[in-house]
């Protein structure tokens, strides 16, 4: 199957590396102009610079966004509608982590990972709709974790923020049939993802005993690939998921089912 998001137009926090990367090909490949938006600028350019050689020019774009900041999305989505000629798809991927248990943790690391986590996708829902509203169908896809719904003793943040981004999808989804939009609003919850993510725990054990670490937790036995979660991604963005909408999408190697 080709062309499965002709016409889309997508917008993608967090997009010059790992997953976000991953989604803003996959999306070009399959027929969909993509906004790379990201805190790292010059990323998001040179990504956008090898997806439009590949698929030809004015496919992609890229827009600087500290998410946490409101002034800069209104920006990013203003530019991006009118580069792109509409936004009918908003992936919120951008997220970080902080280590710590409930008693080592900061107050200045909860507040830091709370604001990229959930504030953005409050802040780019809130602000993408009214393009959205211009150019339905959409979809809203935000990227939580399975963290969001399993908790583990030494990261509380990491587990609230993924949660708030979790039930925040069902409220979304839940504004939009209410107020009778054709946009859809979905969460999706990998887990272990071979992607920068886990350097710092390559760097600690190298890099085949720390993936056989994250490896023996997951009942398939591996780690994921970028693309199990782009391919997800595009299946949302896409209207073969139209009757899907506040429901969690689980990539997770059977972590769950335990």
């Amino acid at each position: 199957m080709s062309g499965r998001v002709e016409g889309k137009k997508a917008f993608i926090t967090g997009g010059a590396q790992g997953l976000g990367a991953a989604m803003a090909r996959m999306l070009a490949s399959e027929g969909a102009k993509v906004s790379i938006a990201d805190i790292n600028h010059a990323g998001a350019q040179t990504l956008a610079a090898e997806i439009n050689a590949e698929h030809g020019e004015g496919i992609a774009f890229a827009f600087p966004l500290d998410v946490t900041r409101e002034d800069q999305w209104i920006y990013a989505l203003e530019e991006a509608d009118a580069a792109m000629g509409g936004i009918s798809v908003l992936v919120n991927n951008a997220g970080i982590s902080r280590g710590g248990d409930i008693e080592q943790l900061s107050f200045e690391d909860w507040k830091l990972v709370m604001s990229v986590n959930v504030d953005s996708v409050f802040l780019g829902t809130k602000h993408a709709l009214k393009y959205m509203r211009q150019n339905q169908p959409g979809s809203i896809i935000n990227i939580s974790s399975i963290a969001g719904l399993i908790a583990a003793h030494n990261s509380p943040v990491y587990n609230a923020s993924k949660a708030g981004v979790w039930l925040l999808s069902k409220g979304i989804a839940l504004h939009c049939a209410k107020q009778g939009l054709d946009i859809r609003s979905n969460s999706v919850h990998p887990t272990f993802i071979d992607t920068p993510i886990l350097d710092p725990l390559r760097e600690r054990f190298g890099k085949e005993v720390a993936e056989g670490k994250l490896a023996r937790q997951i009942p398939l036995g591996h780690i994921g690939e970028p693309d199990d979660v782009a391919n997800a991604v595009l299946y949302l963005a896409s209207d073969e998921s139209k009757f899907m909408t506040g429901a969690e999408l689980k990539l997770d190697g059977g972590i769950s089912a335990m």
